[in-house]
């Protein structure tokens, strides 16, 4: 979330419904079956959209270079190193996402965009807020009901998983306290934020001194503005529709950016035996019912298993609640689980030399080591790969200790629960089994990595295998993307949530007062409704498709400002030729009904001025001269007309009007450059008189 994120709204906020003390019913095999409102479910949108004006800070401009690595340095470019440490917050104490981070063993190299400078490699200080993206963003508070702050502070927000150079986001409060309507529910906003989108991630190298990971710093800075609502959602289905809603009014504004990537839903989910989890990564709108119904699914899962394992030891259950959490038993439960898996690494390469295993034989062969990790009492909870009815897999804990490696960036881990497998053989399983002194109800963790990154990945791995006795983890998880999409609606655990010590106020940036006449102004100037903006087409001549057209292509504002008739015209050329400057398509249709080029010259001239912003009449008039096109000087055509039918009087008599088309092609040949709409005019004109 934005700038309050150290109050949690889905614990905090009472459930509508009187949660009993009844186990949560639902067959996890059949998420679709699941029911939100007896499983105390709550989930609120944090949505992303970049805006349309210059960099935030930098008033450079908001320009993507896409293409690989390879292609942005063609030619080459200047790079930036850093390494980067977590800084404390305002009240003195590291947040424990950016903690994380920095234990990940990650240098990182920015490769500088043109339109990249001096404060996007942060050896310059910021500059005030972009107006433009200000005045959008305060016109977006009002459409949404927000009260904007009076006075507006820019803040840092420690983030040091390499996406800034700085090793913080800027990001300002703009307004609290919104509200708005989707399928007769009221949803609250608690905030709208404006900050600083982070560098594109264009991939990474591991190697045996760490992770190198490459950022481009062409996204970096652009603007993006974060509305975070309330837990008001009903359904899975309906953050859809609330989402969708969403989309639509910030498009209203005709200033925000377009595109894949343009825009990012977050999802913060819980039900009643669960807790708040952020997911990222949720950019179909069609998926989002099916991820919200795997993570209650993976919810309730964990909610059982956990109590499964509180039996094998004697523990007291979880509640079916968490708000019935005691705080004092769960840190002692706690305590209790570190001691029964204690979470020592061990390297057992020389038991794994000559094992019949191509991929344990080959990555040792490149210096890499063969780590495990004693897990006891897991031995059968740790799971196999299963689906779901929707094709989805099966929430298992063996698959959480898996992402909570790889964000060390591991491949993955193998564990015992799935052996014999992957070229390990029984024997091999017992050998290191004898060597951890495990019992039966034991399992255990391979990890196949440089010492450095195998250790810490299996550190992980231990320390997510003792979150199985407990309530789930509060954490931010992304959705597991497959060439692009979706893989199944499944998550991975990314990072711990973080919380408000990240929080701190940005030093280099004056606060900007919101003045009541500012306000007022915005409240005058209120973007049409999509409603509104059809409404308007729609008291032209144009039909019903281009009006839609016109619409869903955001170029109705453009159409109305240059009052070009004929309008039907002006609407088939803005539809037509979308990549081309309006600016040069209304010169060309004005010089076309000033008679000054032919209606076949027009699309000749749009392809001749195509690349330019802006033309002059005198250019396109030019054009036609040079190339014929401009229309001849017939003087009468009337007359042509009916010289030319009376010495074809009786072909006229006899076919009638079905004389026209034969007819056409010989006054055109007479006429050569003279409008065909005014031929056929004159010519039907001519022979319904001497056919009558």
């Amino acid at each position: 979330m934005g700038l309050i994120d150290s109050a949690d709204p889905m614990s905090n906020r009472c459930f509508d419904l009187i949660m009993s003390e009844s186990e949560p019913i639902g067959d996890i095999r059949d998420p679709d079956s699941l029911d939100p409102i007896s499983l105390g479910f709550m989930c609120g949108i944090e949505i992303h959209q970049q805006l349309s004006s210059g960099k935030l800070h930098s008033r450079q401009p908001g320009v993507l270079y896409d293409g690989t690595e390879d292609q942005i340095q063609n030619p080459p470019r200047a790079t930036a190193k850093r390494r980067l440490r977590a800084a404390r917050g305002e009240s003195g104490i590291i947040d424990v996402a950016a903690r994380f981070e920095e234990m990940r063993n990650r240098s990182f190299t920015y490769l500088q965009t043109p339109n990249s400078g001096l404060i996007e490699l942060d050896e310059a200080p910021p500059l005030q807020i972009d107006p433009d993206a200000l005045d959008t963003t305060l016109h977006i508070s009002a459409m949404f009901n927000a009260a904007p702050v009076k006075n507006i502070q820019t803040m840092r927000k420690t983030v040091v998983d390499g996406s800034n150079t700085s090793g913080f986001q800027r990001t300002s409060l703009i307004a609290t306290g919104g509200r708005f309507e989707v399928d007769d529910v009221e949803i609250g906003i608690s905030v709208i934020c404006l900050e600083e989108d982070s560098a594109r991630r264009l991939g990474e190298e591991t190697t045996d001194r760490g992770t190198e990971v490459t950022y481009s710093l062409d996204r970096l800075g652009i603007p993006l503005v974060e509305i975070a609502t309330e837990p008001d959602i009903a359904s899975p289905e309906h953050a859809k529709s609330v989402s969708s809603f969403l989309g639509r009014r910030l498009r209203d504004t005709r200033s925000v950016r377009r595109g894949l990537g343009s825009i990012r839903q977050d999802l913060n989910v819980s039900i009643a035996c669960g807790d708040r989890v952020e997911i990222k990564g949720c950019q179909d709108l069609g998926w989002i019912p099916r991820i919200i119904r795997s993570e209650m699914a993976r919810q309730i899962h964990f909610y059982r298993l956990s109590n499964t394992l509180r039996t094998n030891h004697n523990f007291p259950l979880l509640s079916s609640d968490r708000r019935m959490d005691d705080s004092s038993l769960e840190a002692s439960i706690r305590e209790d689980v570190h001691r029964i898996i204690p979470g020592r690494v061990q390297d057992i390469s020389e038991i794994m030399d000559g094992v019949e295993s191509e991929m344990i034989t080959s990555a040792m062969s490149t210096g890499s080591s063969v780590m495990v990790l004693a897990l006891p009492g897991l031995a059968g909870h740790l799971g196999t790969k299963e689906r779901d009815a929707n094709g989805a897999q099966l929430p298992r804990l063996g698959r959480e200790l898996s992402g909570a490696a790889k964000r060390a960036g591991v491949h993955g881990i193998i564990h015992s629960d799935e052996l014999p497998a992957y070229g390990l053989e029984i024997d091999d399983v017992d050998s290191i089994r004898t060597r951890l002194s495990l019992e039966n109800s034991d399992a255990f963790a391979i990890c196949i990595a440089p010492s450095w990154q195998a250790e810490l990945a299996l550190g992980a791995v231990a320390e997510r295998a003792r979150m199985a006795f407990l309530r789930i983890p509060q954490e931010v998880r992304n959705v597991v993307i497959r060439k692009g999409q979706p893989d199944d609606g499944t998550t991975m655990p990314m990072r711990p949530l973080p919380g408000g010590a990240r929080m701190y106020p940005e030093t280099d940036v004056p606060p900007v007062i919101v003045r009541d006449e500012h306000w007022a102004e915005i409240l005058g100037n209120l973007p049409m409704s999509q409603d509104e903006r059809l409404n308007r087409l729609k008291d032209t001549e144009l039909s019903e498709d281009q009006c839609k057209q016109l619409l869903s292509r955001e170029l109705d504002d453009v159409f109305f400002k240059s009052h070009l008739t004929p309008t039907k015209a002006w609407a088939s050329l803005l539809l037509v030729h979308e990549s081309v400057e309006p600016s040069v398509l209304s010169t060309v249709l004005t010089v076309r009904e000033n008679g000054g080029i032919t209606r076949e010259g027009i699309e000749s001239a749009i392809e001749h001025f195509a690349d330019m912003k802006e033309i002059s009449s005198s250019e396109v008039e030019a054009y036609a001269e040079e190339n014929g096109l401009v229309p001849a000087d017939v003087g009468d055509l009337e007359s042509i007309v009916e010289s030319i039918v009376l010495e074809r009087l009786d072909f006229v008599k006899e076919r009638g009007m079905g004389a026209m088309g034969p007819l056409m092609g010989i006054v055109m040949g007479a006429c050569p450059g003279v409008d065909g709409k005014e031929v056929s005019a004159v010519l039907r004109t001519v022979i319904q008189r001497h056919s009558a």
